[in-house]
C-alpha cells in the first residue's frame, strides 16, 4: 500500500533527515533540553460553557482539506471535565489558532467525556475518544469513538464494547483517502487498529476493519485518576513500530509491524523501564530527533514533591535523555502532548490540566 504525501509522510521525511544528517540537534541531542524556560504562548483552554481538564492535543495537518473550520497549524484540545469539574463530563473540543485565538470547534450533547484520544486526518475528519461518567463522575457509561467532520459536526459514533472499550488515546497513520487509527483502550488494557477509508470531499467515513493488535496491559479503575491503563501511542513509520505508554505498568512497550498485523501481539516488548524518571506515563510522541517523549501523570509511582508533572525524553533503546516540568504543583497536570511538523520549524504543545492551559513552544528547523 503506497503512503500518500500527508502529515505522516512529512513527519517521516523530517525524521529521515535527522537520522541521516549531522544537523544542529543531532540524533542524540535533546528536544526537551531546547525548550525555553517560558513557552512561546500559554493559552487558556476553558471555553464559554466552562469545560475543564484538557486532555487530548492534536495539530491540524499541513495538508488539511479546505473549506472547513480547520487551518494548517491550528491546535485542537479536548476537555475531559465539565464546568462542575466532574471527570468524564466534558463535551468540547476547542481550537487554538496559530495566533493563539481560542474558539469552540465541537460541542457535543451532555453525556460525553472527551479523552486524550484526539486526532485529525487530512480529509478533515477529527477523531475523539469518549469515556462518559454519571453520578457526579463516579459511574462510567458506554464509551465510543466520535467522528467529527471539518465543520465541527458529529457524523458518526463508533461503538464496540470489545474493540473500543474506553478509547483513551490514539495515533493515526494518514494516507489521504485511507488511514490506520491505533486506539488504546483503558477499560480492557488493549490496543485496536481501525482501517478506514474516506471520500474526496470528506463526506463519508467508513471503517473497513477493526483488529485487536495488543493486550495484557495493566488496567483498573482508580479513586484519584478515575481509570488507569494503556494511554499514549506513537508510531514510527520507518521501523514500523508502535510504541505504547502503559500507565499502570509504568513502562513503555514496542509492538513490531502493527500496520498490517492480523493478530494480537500481547503487550509487545518493554523498551523503557525507569522507576526514577517514569511516574505513570500518559501522553506519548515521537520527536523529530527519533527520541520519544512522554508525560508523567504521577498516578503510578508518584514522584517526590517538586519533581511532578514532568515530561520525559528517552531513546527507543531505553536511555533516559532529559526531562521538563510542565507545572510546579502536585502531580496530575501533565497529560496530552503533540508535535506539529513543518519546514519552517516545529512546535511542541503540552497541556497543563491543573491550570487549564496549553503550553506551546516554537523550535527551529531540524535541517
Amino acid at each position: 500500500m503506497k503512503l500518500g504525501i500527508t502529515t505522516i509522510a512529512l513527519s517521516a521525511l523530517l525524521l529521515s533527515e535527522v537520522a541521516n544528517a549531522d544537523d544542529k540537534h543531532g540524533q542524540n541531542g535533546s528536544i526537551l533540553g531546547q525548550l525555553p524556560t517560558s513557552p512561546e504562548r500559554i493559552v487558556p483552554t476553558v471555553p464559554s460553557n466552562g469545560d475543564q481538564n484538557p486532555y487530548g492535543v492534536a495539530f491540524v495537518p499541513n495538508f488539511i482539506a479546505p473549506g472547513g473550520l480547520l487551518e494548517p497549524g491550528d491546535i485542537l484540545v479536548s476537555n475531559f471535565n465539565g464546568s462542575a469539574n466532574f471527570q468524564g463530563t466534558g463535551t468540547t473540543i476547542v481550537k487554538i489558532s496559530k495566533t493563539g485565538q481560542l474558539s469552540v470547534f465541537f460541542q457535543g450533547n451532555p453525556g460525553l467525556g472527551l479523552t486524550t484520544a484526539l486526532g485529525v486526518l487530512s480529509r478533515g475528519f477529527v477523531l475523539g475518544g469518549n469515556l462518559p461518567t454519571t453520578d457526579n463522575g463516579s459511574t462510567i457509561g458506554p464509551t465510543s469513538l466520535l467522528v467529527i467532520n471539518k465543520h465541527g459536526k458529529l457524523v458518526k459514533t463508533l461503538s464496540d464494547p470489545t474493540l473500543l472499550a474506553g478509547p483513551w488515546d490514539l495515533t493515526v497513520v494518514d494516507e489521504g483517502f485511507f488511514a490506520q487509527i491505533f486506539v488504546s483502550n483503558v477499560l480492557s488494557g488493549t490496543v485496536t487498529r481501525l482501517d478506514v477509508s474516506m471520500d474526496f470531499d470528506g463526506d463519508t467515513f467508513t471503517v473497513n476493519r477493526k483488529t485487536q493488535i495488543a493486550s495484557g496491559y495493566v488496567h483498573r479503575t482508580d479513586p484519584a485518576a478515575l481509570v488507569v491503563g494503556p494511554t499514549g501511542l506513537a508510531y514510527d513509520l520507518f521501523h514500523d513500530v508502535l510504541y505504547v505508554a502503559s500507565t499502570g505498568d509504568n513502562e513503555i512497550f514496542a509492538i513490531s509491524h502493527p500496520l498490517f498485523t492480523n493478530k494480537d501481539n500481547g503487550t509487545g516488548k518493554v523498551i523503557y523501564q525507569d522507576s526514577t524518571h517514569l511516574h505513570g506515563p500518559l501522553g506519548l510522541v515521537l520527536a523529530p530527533n527519533g527520541h520519544l517523549i512522554t508525560a508523567n501523570g504521577d498516578a503510578v509511582n508518584p514522584g517526590p514533591a517538586g519533581t511532578q508533572n514532568l515530561l520525559v525524553e528517552f531513546t527507543p533503546s531505553g536511555q533516559f535523555v532529559s526531562q521538563f516540568q510542565v507545572d510546579p504543583g502536585p502531580g496530575g497536570g501533565a497529560f496530552g502532548l503533540a508535535i506539529g511538523f513543518g519546514f519552517e520549524g516545529f512546535r511542541f504543545a503540552a497541556v497543563d490540566d491543573d491550570a487549564n492551559t496549553l503550553e506551546i513552544f516554537q523550535l527551529p528547523p531540524i535541517f
